[in-house]
């Protein structure tokens, strides 16, 4: 479970913007692949201005890297 609501987020992220097409977006959903990036696109802004993005639990990087002599190290 999320550690805020976004349930509203376009209608709060229309406070933010006043491109007629982001607007559209906004109301209407995506009608495409691309538009349906844009709007990822929005929401990720739209949680950088409320501060969410600090919330969201972080990626794992770097678990599964290794080098390919230590793999020669275990099965060579």
């Amino acid at each position: 479970m999320k550690p805020y609501d976004d349930s509203n987020w376009r209608e709060e992220y229309k406070k933010y913007t006043s491109n007629k097409r982001y607007l559209e977006l906004l109301e209407n959903g995506p009608k495409s692949l691309s538009q349906a990036w844009i709007l990822g696109a929005m929401y990720s802004d739209w949680k950088k201005i409320k501060g969410y993005n600090k919330l969201d639990p972080k990626e794992n990087v770097g678990q599964c890297q290794s080098s390919l002599k230590d793999f020669y190290k275990r099965n060579g």
